[in-house]
């Protein structure tokens, strides 16, 4: 399912659908759809909405994943429930796997499908155990794991259990008989509380592993983080030009990439093609850089992802951020813990962004101001909630 707008990932949603945001250099799809691919899932179809077409030129057919990919697009917001019954000609030959386009996730997928066959239940819901469950749909199951209540987005008071959905479903095709035709529709809102008032047994499945769904910056990064411990070795595709630095754990070199006298590299790192990283910058653990940027002398970065074609300025300081494509930041610049800076924007020398800020596309921040809250342009729909 990937028809949402990704707005509380706004400014990174501006021009690119959510599940398009690059983790560690590729879009973040891509990592699912590799995920299911190597599990053995070689038939998918992909529910499409806002900017389906980003989506579909990334993914292409599916061959170069190992597998076959069909599309639907969305001419109006029909719901989770909605979009899977929009597709339902693709589906309806047997039990099929639902899964949301924004996912990040090494969950053995393929152990779940096969589990919902050995119970009696119309769908098994994949459940994990989480810290705060608010803002997920929680399930309190017994001990042959029928779900006895669900409650989508609980409140105070309300939180039952911390087993929270992960927006992963196995169903059978009769779950279409339950889902109306043509209308907004979700499964967690809609479809479970009344399957439920009616007596059919629905199934929780408890998943182990790393999951989270890409909808805020910090589940962003954190997906970011997972990925980055996957590298396992330092690993060069092409040219790497080194004038005297150090790198030291597992790094991911693209073609063409130059390193600087007394630069220092701590992996798990990954950088682009074509990147330039000037002398004594420091470049500390969990960073992916993109391709074709230019990181100036003396700068350290920490725990953040840059985009590509970006240009840092000398002596600046970033930790835990994520800078948008075409960004040119000048020098002595501080950007504090989970900030955002959307694409093509420019920061004049000396300036400091407070940590949680936000700062839309094409702004300029002139010389030694202090951003101490978002940044927006009007040309840019200035909300951040929703999907």
């Amino acid at each position: 399912m990937c028809g949402g707008e990704g707005t509380r990932l706004r400014p990174l949603t501006f021009e690119r659908p959510k599940p398009c945001i690059p983790i560690v250099n590729i879009p973040s799809i891509a990592h699912l759809v590799s995920h299911l691919s190597n599990l053995g899932f070689t038939e998918m179809v992909l529910t499409l909405g806002y900017m389906g077409e980003v989506i579909e030129k990334a993914l292409g057919d599916g061959s170069l994943f190992g597998t076959n990919i069909r599309y639907v697009q969305e001419k109006t917001k029909l719901g989770t429930a909605g979009s899977v019954k929009n597709a339902q000609r693709h589906l309806e030959g047997g039990r099929f796997l639902v899964v949301g386009g924004d996912h990040v996730t090494d969950v053995n997928l393929l152990e779940f499908f096969r589990s919902h066959a050995y119970g009696k239940g119309i769908t098994t819901i994949g459940l994990i155990s989480i810290d705060d469950p608010s803002e997920f749909g929680i399930a309190e199951i017994d001990v042959n794991y029928h779900i006895k209540r669900f409650k989508e987005k609980p409140g105070p008071g309300e939180i039952f259990s911390n087993l929270a959905s992960t927006g992963m479903y196995v169903c059978d095709p009769e779950i279409f008989d339950h889902i109306p035709h043509g209308r907004k529709y979700d499964f967690a809102r809609d479809l479970f509380p009344k399957l439920l008032s009616e007596g059919h047994i629905l199934r929780g499945w408890l998943a182990r592993g790393n999951w989270t769904d890409v909808g805020s910056p910090r589940s962003l990064r954190q997906a970011e983080r997972w990925k980055l411990q996957e590298i396992q070795y330092m690993a060069v595709s092409g040219d790497l030009h080194v004038q005297g630095a150090q790198i030291a754990g597992p790094v991911q070199f693209s073609g063409s990439v130059t390193l600087g006298t007394h630069s220092r590299i701590i992996g798990p790192v990954s950088i682009g093609a074509g990147t330039t990283i000037e002398g004594n910058v420091l470049i500390g653990p969990y960073t992916s850089i993109g391709e074709g940027c230019t990181i100036r002398g003396h700068t350290k970065i920490f725990s953040s992802s840059i985009y590509n074609r970006v240009v840092i300025g000398r002596n600046c300081t970033i930790s835990g951020s994520v800078i948008d494509t075409d960004t040119v930041m000048g020098e002595e610049c501080s950007i504090e813990n989970d900030t955002i800076i959307g694409p093509r924007v420019v920061l004049r020398d000396g300036v400091v962004v407070h940590s949680g800020t936000r700062i839309w596309p094409e702004v300029t921040v002139e010389e030694k101001t202090i951003v101490r809250e978002h940044v927006l342009n009007p040309k840019f729909d200035p909300s951040i909630g929703g999907s």
